[in-house]
């Protein structure tokens, strides 16, 4: 039995019928499923959902001035994805698709090209927002990923290697991924897709079949099948805002580069302690040098929270302010340890991601 739900005028295609259909299966022979219009249905969602969400996204084309020894100062190209959200023309898109940028230009579908202003950009969340201005924008409504599970369908629509308005369909695979290049570079509470993402298609939309944003494309596993990544939009929604006020986000930074006591850490370091953070750098005029932090200690309260893993640590300096005073647990020596430290604001390219 299929059943059909529908959504605001769009139908949802659940059932038999559509598992066969993704799975390649003739349906030939399946009447009541054909005769029912299933596919057709999925279809035509697919189409509608398009149509409605492509014009608002965007190719971002970049210049970037470097100095070479031959030949002087040269230009270097690159090139991403966009959705436009707002009638003021604001963009949103990934901070590696316009880093160091000092040109931007704005391709719409419609053909037309723009000059995109940089208004505001995150690293650390790898996300950034790009002005143009233009009248009769069309634009993209931001949706609600909290509400995303894994199996639901979903649309990744971008500029993939320059083929402007792709669109590439799948599932969502699973929710609140980390990934990263090192526990201090890490791209947190990740949309798994197995939507067809690839390289141009960073800060292009992940949409749900309601033709709306549920993520920002931001990474691929390059050696992996099917294995996309993008920001959750609820985590954009948090700092949009902010970014277009202040052209930042303004947060709190300790300045420590830190591992997981894990059993090998543990044996390698030889440590007395079994969970928290074990300190392999201290940064130079940072916040935690400042207040006696060194090298080879271990973190495991941030006043009264027990820090076990680098996460748990980030999880708690986001809940604290620019300015504030912390007290830290440490184990120096097989001995415990309370230091006093004052946050300061983080450095803005602290904790860059890796890219796709």
């Amino acid at each position: 039995m299929v059943t059909l739900l529908k959504k605001e005028k769009r139908v949802w295609v659940l059932g038999t019928g559509v598992i066969l259909f993704l799975l390649g299966i003739n349906l030939s022979s399946f009447s009541e499923v054909t005769e029912g219009g299933v596919v057709h249905s999925l279809q035509e969602t697919l189409i509608q959902v398009s149509e409605e969400v492509a014009p608002a996204v965007v190719n971002i084309r970049t210049i970037q001035f470097t100095y070479d020894s031959l030949f002087g100062v040269v230009p270097r190209g690159g090139q991403g994805s966009g959705v436009i959200f707002s009638k003021e023309g604001y963009i949103l898109t990934n901070e590696h698709v316009i880093h160091e940028a000092q040109e931007i230009t704005v391709v719409l579908p419609d053909g037309r090209e723009l000059k995109g202003k940089l208004i505001g950009s995150d690293p650390s969340l790898d996300l950034a927002v790009v002005k143009i201005t233009a009248k009769n924008l069309p634009l993209a409504k931001l949706g609600d990923s909290d509400k995303l599970r894994p199996g639901e369908f979903c649309i990744a629509i971008g500029n993939p290697f320059g083929l402007q308005n792709t669109l590439t369909f799948g599932v969502i695979s699973a929710m609140g991924r980390h990934i990263g290049a090192s526990p201090e570079k890490i791209l947190e509470n990740l949309v798994q897709t197995q939507a067809p993402i690839n390289p141009g298609n960073s800060g292009g939309p992940l949409i749900n079949l309601a033709g709306e944003v549920i993520g920002i494309n931001t990474a691929i596993i390059p050696y992996g099948q099917g294995i996309g990544f993008a920001i959750a939009i609820n985590t954009a929604k948090e700092i949009i805002d902010e970014l277009i006020t202040h052209g930042k986000v303004i947060r709190p930074w300790l300045g420590i580069y830190s591992l997981c006591v894990t059993p090998q850490v543990r044996q390698r370091f030889n440590l007395s302690v079994e969970l928290g953070c074990y300190i392999v750098e201290v940064v130079s005029g940072s916040p935690a040098e400042k207040g006696g932090i060194k090298e080879g200690d271990v973190l495991v309260k941030v006043n009264d929270q027990d820090i076990k893993t680098t996460l748990d640590l980030k999880q708690v300096l986001k809940t604290k302010k620019v300015g504030e005073e912390i007290t830290l647990r440490i184990v120096r020596e097989d001995r415990y340890k309370r230091v006093r430290v004052k946050l300061t604001e983080m450095p803005i390219e602290w904790g860059e991601p890796k890219r796709d």
